[in-house]
């Protein structure tokens, strides 16, 4: 069966925000390890920055892989 776009759009913002909260709370664990000690803001804060980045990672490499699909297709 075919995943609806719908399911799409849902399974890709839960991948988005488990994936912020498993940042964040990495980050409280493992910072203080390394002699960083940061506020939850902070790492609320970070935690959206590299968000944004794997977003825009994922996008590039689909987009990537969607140019070599079509290009071998030929």
């Amino acid at each position: 069966m075919k995943q609806s776009r719908a399911m799409s759009l849902v399974e890709a913002v839960a991948n988005v925000a488990v994936g912020y909260g498993v940042a964040v709370v990495t980050q409280m664990l493992i910072f203080p390890v390394f002699g960083l000690h940061t506020t939850l803001a902070q790492n609320l804060k970070m935690g959206a920055v590299f968000t944004v980045v794997s977003i825009a990672r994922s996008y590039v490499l689909r987009r990537l892989f969607e140019a070599i699909r079509v290009w071998s297709a030929r």
